[in-house]
């Protein structure tokens, strides 16, 4: 027979052995409470000063406030955002660095004829940060009061109206070809370096009709040097509500752009969680959507899942347009 003493020796062997394994559960979870343990760097492709850093930077603070450590945006700009992309995937994945990704990454996977990275396989997926549309825009002293009338002078002058938009490739200058074969209408798109050069040639009488985000247009929109015709949205706009959208014009376009966090592949399902959540109530909070508001931007939180499939969806969606635009690929 076992003795008493055998017994209790073996008790108490077990126990110290299982012990260890008991509390690495505990543990774990102790060390992913723990983060934020270090300022956590937010990765913007785009200059300082733009809505997606601005919107950046209400969400950083906000953010550091609400997990009690500091969050901070570096500026990478570049074409396709690459060097942002490389600065991210190349970081660890434990939640200290993060990019901003938006719309605009979608459109990158098709226009360029190699992208050093995959949006979809190098990145987790945290939340949307906005969203905002685009407005089809004309001088104030414009003939055209609507976009019916527009189109039908455009269809009744092929060739003689004009669009201005930035950069080729750019959402606004995608837009535009997407507006141009819905309408059935012949006109010609120029990109130009930036919305003050659109604003100059759509005011000197360059272009006929210019396509920007409202915060881009809103001085001059206040000032009613320019008019707004149609917004691009699938719904009315809370910027600009007394816009109609193309779809009420008859024209089926629907062109929603956005910004969201994404962090580099691997990073802990934990993390992306506390991210999530700290975004969802920072999101909702109506003082911040005013701020955003007042930017043209509809602060809109989502889940990771649903901003994989809209990542995913729109990839698709541009890659169609930007292979029947013809736009040869850089």
């Amino acid at each position: 027979m076992i003795s008493r003493r055998r017994i209790l020796r073996l008790a108490a062997l077990t126990a110290s052995l299982a012990l260890p394994g008991a509390l690495q559960p505990v543990r774990s979870a102790a060390a992913q409470s723990l983060y934020p343990s270090r300022p956590v760097r937010i990765v913007v492709p785009f200059a300082a000063g733009g809505v997606a850093d601005i919107t950046a930077r209400l969400v950083a603070e906000k953010l550091g406030a609400k997990l009690g450590s500091r969050f901070y945006i570096e500026n990478q700009p570049g074409a396709g955002g690459i060097a942002a992309a490389r600065t991210v995937i190349s970081s660890q994945p434990d939640g200290s660095t993060l990019a901003l990704l938006s719309n605009g990454t979608a459109i990158s996977v098709s226009l360029f004829k190699t992208l050093p990275f995959d949006p979809v396989k190098d990145f987790t997926p945290i939340s949307s940060l906005g969203v905002f549309d685009f407005l089809f825009v004309v001088r104030a002293d414009a003939p055209f009061k609507t976009m019916e009338d527009f189109v039908k002078a455009a269809k009744q002058s092929p060739g003689r109206y004009n669009i201005g938009t930035i950069n080729l490739g750019s959402t606004q200058n995608l837009a535009a070809g997407m507006f141009k074969t819905a309408a059935g209408i012949d006109a010609v798109t120029i990109p130009h370096r930036g919305t003050p050069e659109v604003l100059v040639s759509l005011l000197q009488g360059n272009v006929d009709l210019a396509i920007d985000s409202y915060s881009a247009l809103k001085g001059s929109l206040v000032d009613r040097k320019i008019r707004a015709l149609a917004a691009s949205g699938p719904l009315r706009s809370k910027i600009t509500p007394d816009v109609p959208t193309l779809r009420e014009n008859g024209l089926e376009v629907s062109i929603e752009s956005w910004n969201a966090l994404f962090a580099p592949a691997g990073t802990p399902p934990a993390v992306i969680s506390t991210l999530n959540g700290a975004l969802q109530e920072i999101l909702a909070d109506p003082a911040l959507k005013k701020q955003l508001l007042d930017l043209g931007v509809d602060a809109r939180g989502s889940t990771p899942d649903q901003l994989a499939v809209r990542l995913k969806s729109d990839i698709d969606k541009w890659k169609a347009v930007i292979d029947a635009s013809g736009i040869e690929k850089q």
